[in-house]
């Protein structure tokens, strides 16, 4: 099968290899599209190492058209078109005995720490599943993944219609966050970026948020007047690599000045530099923070709602390659990060 194997850090080679041999308690997909996620970005650069092996085929944003199943599969058949969950936890660790899996010890994913969707099949699990209508394009299937990272984010800070909300960073989380937010509330929700063509990509697609420059505007000056000096519910940090900006706080110390008493901050950036913040100002509040990670089952509420039009795939896809140019399409997010959300690759010929 053709694949775009990294045979190095950042440089990718198209080529023939071994299609996966399923076991009893899996099936084999025909990958239709597969998403560039910024985790695929480190692994092109070599900062997942020693974690991701190399020669290796990332890629744990795809979905596709089921062409083989194992015995003991019974709940999905040839031909289903499946959304695939990439996660794998180990089901024995104190987080996995209660049910957190998200917070697995030795979790690993495909496309992370397995071959992936950058290849034209994948050996995957049944209970990795979901299944997806027969009219669901081929593209917006691919975003399921990234989608349920924004679910999941929602149900961690307990997201309540009419809750009000500010998200810190509008790059492909948090347009995924804003988005999945917005299924859930009516009421106003704050965006916060330093790249104008982000906060304009957002505000096109939902016209009622308010969107704030950074570099232009203080954020808390605005959310002050939006709440009439309340703050808002819940808020969101989806920044991770923050720059330091004069006279603005850090994206969590931000958060915190955000919220009302008693509100909830909700903490998905991976960023790897401290994020110093006043922790009395949480206490006095009595307000709480909680992390997010990956995802949760919240795949069935992406589906869902893409299948009821109220998610607009449409703002998250940024271009559209063919695995042949795979290499390009990294190139092209590494150079210009500020232009790009989501590159598909389109893997099925």
């Amino acid at each position: 099968m053709r694949a775009a194997v990294l045979k190095e850090y950042k440089k990718f080679s198209i080529e023939e290899v071994t299609k996966p041999q399923i076991t009893e308690d899996q099936v084999l997909i025909k990958v239709e599209y597969a998403g560039i996620c910024g985790s695929d970005m480190h692994i092109f650069s070599g900062d997942f190492h020693p974690r991701t092996p190399i020669p290796f085929v990332p890629g744990h944003e795809f979905a596709g058209t089921i062409v083989e199943t194992g015995e003991n599969v019974t709940s999905y058949k040839t031909g289903d078109r499946v959304a695939v969950d990439p996660i794998i936890w180990c089901g024995k660790c104190a987080a996995c005995e209660q049910g957190q899996y998200p917070a697995c010890t030795s979790l690993k994913l495909l496309g992370v720490d397995l071959d992936g969707g950058f290849g034209e099949y994948v050996a995957a699990n049944e209970s990795m599943l979901f299944k997806l209508e027969s009219h669901t394009p081929a593209k917006n299937a691919a975003l399921v993944e990234v989608y349920s990272i924004g679910f999941h984010a929602c149900n961690r800070a307990g997201l309540k219609k009419d809750d009000t909300v500010v998200i810190w960073g509008t790059g492909r989380i948090g347009q995924s966050v804003l988005q999945a937010a917005r299924t859930i509330t009516a009421n106003k929700i704050i965006c916060i970026d330093l790249i104008e063509s982000r906060l304009q990509n957002a505000k096109n697609a939902y016209p009622d948020i308010i969107t704030v420059n950074l570099l232009k505007t203080d954020p808390l000056e605005i959310i002050k007047e939006s709440t009439t000096d309340r703050g808002v519910d819940v808020a969101f940090e989806v920044v991770g690599h923050a720059e330091n900006i004069p006279n603005r706080p850090n994206p969590i110390a931000g958060c915190i000045k955000s919220i009302r008493g008693a509100g909830t901050v909700c903490v998905l950036g991976l960023g790897d530099d401290p994020s110093p913040i006043l922790m009395k100002e949480l206490i006095w509040k009595e307000a709480k923070i909680v992390a997010s990670r990956v995802s949760h089952g919240e795949f069935k509420a992406a589906i869902q709602n893409l299948n009821a039009g109220k998610l607009k795939p449409e703002s998250l896809i940024s271009a559209e390659f063919d695995l042949s140019e795979v290499q390009n399409a990294f190139e092209l997010i590494k150079k210009s990060p500020e232009k790009y959300l989501k590159i598909l690759l389109k893997i099925a010929q």
